[in-house]
Order: C-alpha cells, then sequence, then structure tokens
C-alpha cells in the first residue's frame, strides 16, 4: 500500500468489513480523545496531541492493531490476556468483535499519562 493521504484513504483502501471495524477505531478514540488530531504516521492512522503521538491503530490480514504503548499495554494487561499483545501493541483478531470500551479506557490512560496530562501541558 502506499502511504494514505489521510485517514479517509487508508480506511477506503480495505474490504467493506474491515472498513467497518477501522471506522469504529476511529470513532473510539475520537470520541475519548475529542482534541486529538488525526495523521498519518509510519503509513498508519495515528492520533496526535500537542505534537506528541498518541495512539496508531492499522488493518492487517486477520486483525486490527492497536498501538498506544507499553506503559498502556501494562496497565491493561489482564484485560488484554485474550488478545495477542507486545510490549506496546494488541491484535483485535476480525473474528471477534472490537472491545470499544476497553480501547476508550486505554486511550483515556494514555491521555493522563505524560506528556499528555494537563500537569505536563502546564509545566
Amino acid at each position: 500500500m502506499s502511504t494514505p493521504a489521510d485517514l479517509d484513504d487508508y480506511i477506503g483502501g480495505f474490504p467493506e468489513e474491515v472498513q467497518t471495524l477501522l471506522r469504529k477505531m476511529r470513532l473510539t478514540i475520537r470520541k475519548a480523545a475529542p482534541n486529538a488530531e488525526e495523521t498519518i504516521s509510519y503509513n498508519v492512522p495515528a492520533f496526535t496531541l500537542r505534537g506528541k503521538k498518541l495512539v496508531w491503530f492499522a488493518a492487517f490480514k486477520s486483525h486490527v492493531g492497536f498501538y498506544p504503548g507499553a506503559a498502556a499495554i501494562a496497565e491493561f494487561k489482564k484485560e488484554l490476556s485474550r488478545y495477542k499483545t507486545a510490549k506496546g501493541s494488541v491484535q483485535f483478531p476480525f473474528n471477534d468483535p472490537l472491545p470499544l470500551d476497553l480501547v476508550s479506557r486505554i486511550v483515556k490512560f494514555r491521555l493522563n499519562a505524560q506528556p499528555f496530562s494537563e500537569r505536563s501541558a502546564r509545566a
């Protein structure tokens, strides 16, 4: 896949059923972090806040990858235990419902972490 121009371009490059999952991820992240800006980073959708990357997500052959960073994966380790995880990522299989409530809570966790929290914004 060539570098997408924006999130709509990225999402539009997948089959309809995958597009539906990606739109749900996008909307969930947008609701959890309404002040974050959409961008493309590493050729996949990302959200930034105050110039710092907040989270990424992407579609693959059989899953949606979500990349909130190592601290978030560690914090939600128990709730993510049914999914394949790595240090800073998790895979949500296409054949399972997306855990959108969990995604929302992870994004909010990231918002409260450095360098996104209001405390760090005032420093």
